[in-house]
């Protein structure tokens, strides 16, 4: 006889846009365990969740849930497992995930320029991102955006294909920044449209989920440069105040103890935030 006080295990999923779709449960463990979460502990979180929320939650219901369990067990596996909620909370402008992004590549061996002026056939070009790496030269134009659902779409695509175009027909012989490779990199996701035109015309794409292997994710996990809003311990208050003095990266931390105390940190707090930051992202001194 069913438990009439039981609930429901979770079986609907209601999605930020409000679509409605199946609750996957490998999913979710799948993401966890990605994040660095033991096959256990993944399985603990979600028979957990699907007993404690009924037969129909809201995405950011389970995401927070599940955050907050993962936090208790391993806050360098929370840490990665909010790291898509990290890139948005280093917003409203984009000015910080351009150098976010120019660090990751500079971390992967490139030797960078921001927000370079490049000459065209037509018109001067100012790319977010200018690289160059054993005789390779990569020029890569920015996308962030604020709000999770919003996908990079064929119209950015084209505009982004356009300012290439410029630069790949300017005349060799008054060329000063040659270009190989064109990005497009943003931190959400690409709609199928921008991504059939990006295959078809050359231009290359970087996003949240995209390529399906070395993707935005994949990188920063490769590189293990995390950004500052991923730490667990920091207040969003004290994250800002920190973007604000250009400290984009946890690794900029092991060195910002200053930083740190000027905006009111304590010491026992900073020792704790250091543990953190060694942790997700190797050994430092404290």
């Amino acid at each position: 006889m069913q438990n009439v006080f039981s609930r429901p295990k979770l079986s609907k999923i209601i999605k930020a846009d409000g679509t409605v779709e199946s609750f996957d449960p490998t999913k979710l463990e799948q993401s966890l365990m990605r994040a660095g979460a033991s096959e256990f502990t993944a399985e603990r979180i979600r028979t957990t969740i699907e007993a404690s929320l009924g037969s129909q939650a809201a995405t950011h219901e389970v995401y927070k849930r599940a955050f907050q369990m993962l936090r208790q067990d391993t806050r360098a596996a929370a840490a990665r497992y909010s790291l898509r909620r990290a890139l948005f909370e280093l917003g409203p402008t984009g000015h910080p995930f351009e150098d976010f992004v120019a660090k990751m590549f500079e971390k992967e061996g490139w030797k960078v320029e921001w927000r370079k002026l490049i000459p065209g056939k037509c018109v001067t070009h100012e790319v977010d991102v200018y690289a160059t790496r054993n005789g390779e030269f990569l020029a890569a134009e920015l996308k962030y955006h604020n709000d999770p659902n919003y996908k990079s779409d064929l119209k950015i695509a084209l505009y982004v294909k356009a300012r290439f175009d410029d630069i790949w027909q300017c005349d060799p012989v008054t060329q000063t920044c040659p270009v190989d490779h064109g990005f497009l990199v943003t931190n959400t996701k690409f709609t199928s449209e921008a991504i059939r035109y990006a295959q078809c015309s050359g231009i290359q794409l970087l996003g949240w989920d995209y390529p399906k292997e070395g993707n935005l994710y994949d990188r920063i996990v490769a590189t293990g440069l995390y950004p500052i809003t991923s730490l667990t311990l920091l207040k969003k208050a004290e994250k800002r105040l920190l973007i604000d003095q250009g400290i984009i990266v946890c690794e900029q931390l092991r060195d910002s103890r200053e930083a740190m105390r000027n905006i009111s940190i304590p010491s026992s707090r900073i020792g704790a935030i250091l543990a953190e930051v060694a942790t997700l992202c190797g050994s430092t001194n404290i």
